[in-house]
């Protein structure tokens, strides 16, 4: 899989003669590897720059690219130099978003005055922005992946077994049904703890009475999956599940509003002002969503500070949450894919309050 094609097409609208993509998104996206190098494209053209770890694997694996492997005292920026001086090109794109200052320099000064570096990371990242079929494909596993993964862990989640452990297993399990990784480290929050949406998995063991809250996600074939769950061991009271039915209904406001050409705040605010009229306003700090794909966070998104129309195609996280300090916090989240007429649940795990 790459999309060279579809990154030539858009290459006179940025004015440029040819793209240099820097990231490893950026290359898994244009010539379908991950590895450490630089891909050059240009409207007839396309070189991957690599090293000796990656070149018979990116020979067996990337069409369309020819593969030059670094070495002989000409790394990256020398060998990408003869062909751009090959090829008379002067204006070329760069992923600004990816370099550092001292890259930028280093590449500007390799190349010389004769060439003009062009910010238009935009090119390679609106492209990302909505998926086609074939990476879709590759988002369905790996979410299935994650939910075939819930199922299991709700047979740890317990009183007496630690955070940590939870944590290991989401782990274990995605490995084990087929993922390659993790697509981030597992939130894995009991109690008091859920209330810090980007707790880090401790050693506190989870007690009778308390919610755990667990964000997870996994990579198939470069893709991630992304889902977080909110769960009850033993009895909870009925402050714990007034909360939790006012973020799962928040969280189908937010399904409801999202379809492609929706504005990402308008989508935010649907689930925020019921939140809000609950009285829960000031518990609900972050954004409703965050694209994802090739990262586990991408643009566009939904959220409040996002005046873009949301592609078709788009896939994206809805995932309200209500946290407060010292007692507890609850979360809910699906990915979707944003179409035309409204959108489709990736996630199949049940989002009724599930008490252990």
């Amino acid at each position: 899989m790459n999309h060279l094609n579809k990154i030539r097409e858009q290459l006179h609208k940025y004015n440029i003669q040819a793209m240099l993509i820097t990231s490893e998104p950026g290359e898994a996206y244009a010539i379908g590897f991950r590895g450490e190098g630089v891909v050059l494209v240009t409207e007839d053209e396309c070189v991957y720059y690599t090293d000796s770890r990656y070149t018979e694997a990116a020979e067996r694996q990337v069409t369309g690219c020819t593969v030059k492997t670094i070495g002989g005292g000409k790394n990256h920026l020398a060998l990408a130099k003869e062909d751009i001086a090959r090829l008379g090109l002067t204006r070329i794109g760069i992923q600004e978003e990816y370099l550092t200052l001292l890259s930028f320099n280093n590449w500007r000064k390799t190349l010389g005055e004769g060439v003009t570096l062009v910010p238009a990371g935009r090119l390679v990242a609106d492209l990302r922005a909505s998926k086609d079929e074939e990476e879709l494909a590759l988002m369905r596993q790996a979410q299935a992946i994650t939910d075939r993964t819930f199922t299991e862990i709700l047979n740890h989640v317990k009183e007496g077994v630690t955070e940590q452990e939870i944590a290991a297993l989401i782990t274990y399990y995605h490995m084990k049904f087929g993922a390659s990784k993790n697509s981030f480290d597992p939130i894995v929050a009991s109690g008091p703890n859920g209330s810090m949406p980007h707790a880090i998995p401790s050693e506190k063991k989870i007690q009778k009475g308390e919610f755990v809250t667990m964000d997870f996600g996994s990579i198939y074939g470069g893709y991630c999956s992304d889902m977080t769950r909110t769960v009850a061991v033993g009895q909870p009271t009925e402050e714990m599940e007034r909360v939790y039915n006012i973020v799962a209904k928040a969280q189908l406001l937010g399904i409801a509003a999202a379809h492609a050409g929706a504005i990402g705040c308008e989508v935010d605010k649907a689930a925020r002002d019921y939140i809000a009229a609950e009285g829960y306003g000031n518990c609900f700090g972050h954004g409703l969503g965050h694209s994802l794909g090739l990262e586990i966070h991408e643009d566009p998104g939904f959220r409040g500070g996002c005046k873009t129309a949301i592609p078709a195609g788009a896939v994206v996280s809805v995932e309200p949450g209500i946290y407060l300090p010292g007692k507890f916090g609850v979360r809910i989240e699906d990915v979707v894919v944003v179409g035309e007429g409204g959108c489709e649940v990736l996630t199949k795990s049940p989002k009724q309050l599930i008490v252990l």
